[in-house]
């Protein structure tokens, strides 16, 4: 067991969220107004590079407020996006989504995902069940933006009626729908989380 209080001064947000802007114009405006919650507060950004979509929208408004911008992108996605005008402080090129996210996870202190597709959904889950696993405690959020993660949130409760998911670990996991609220949140959750390896 591990069990820890965290309030952690958390200056490197990893964030997960899509390449694209979505089908509605306040995916991107709740984005925004995410990353200038950022700025107001010192963070920096930690995320997949590229400039595309929600993705670019929170990279190049967090440059604009003089913030720190590390984009981690594997290869074979850079030679697609290379074209596109944006602009990291530091942009890392690496072999393997393996590595980016090893990468993405070491640098930031905490995590949040906003809308996106399946790859967000993929990368977001992967640090939640490493909270579970106990390889960190870093805080990990949703902003959920017009209710898009609901039916998620509604899947994980699924999963702890069904006896596949505890609940200590739903509790876990921060969600709000406003900026500050989130990250308020995130600076001041105590992580009391319990591994518990079930033997076959």
């Amino acid at each position: 067991m591990y069990c820890r209080f965290m309030k952690r001064n958390l200056r490197h947000i990893g964030v997960f969220c899509g390449s694209s802007t979505g089908n509605h114009p306040i995916y991107e405006q709740k984005a925004i107004e995410c990353a200038n919650e950022m700025v107001k507060r010192q963070m920096d950004l930690i995320y997949g590079g590229g400039g595309k979509g929600i993705m670019g929208s929170i990279a190049s408004t967090m440059k604009e407020g003089n913030r720190r911008v590390i984009g981690v992108i594997p290869n074979l996605i850079y030679e697609m996006v290379r074209h596109i005008d944006h602009d990291e402080d530091e942009l890392i090129v690496v072999e393997t989504m393996h590595e980016r996210k090893a990468l993405m996870y070491d640098k930031s202190d905490a995590f949040i995902a906003l809308p996106g597709g399946i790859g967000t959904l993929e990368e977001f889950l992967e640090v939640f069940t490493w909270l579970q696993l106990g390889y960190h405690t870093k805080p990990v959020g949703i902003l959920n933006i017009a209710e898009f993660y609901t039916p998620f949130i509604d899947m994980l409760q699924q999963m702890v009626i069904k006896g596949f998911v505890r609940q200590e670990m739903v509790d876990a996991l921060v969600v709000e729908e406003d900026p500050k609220t989130l990250f308020d949140r995130l600076e001041t959750i105590s992580l009391n989380i319990s591994l518990k390896i079930q033997k076959s």
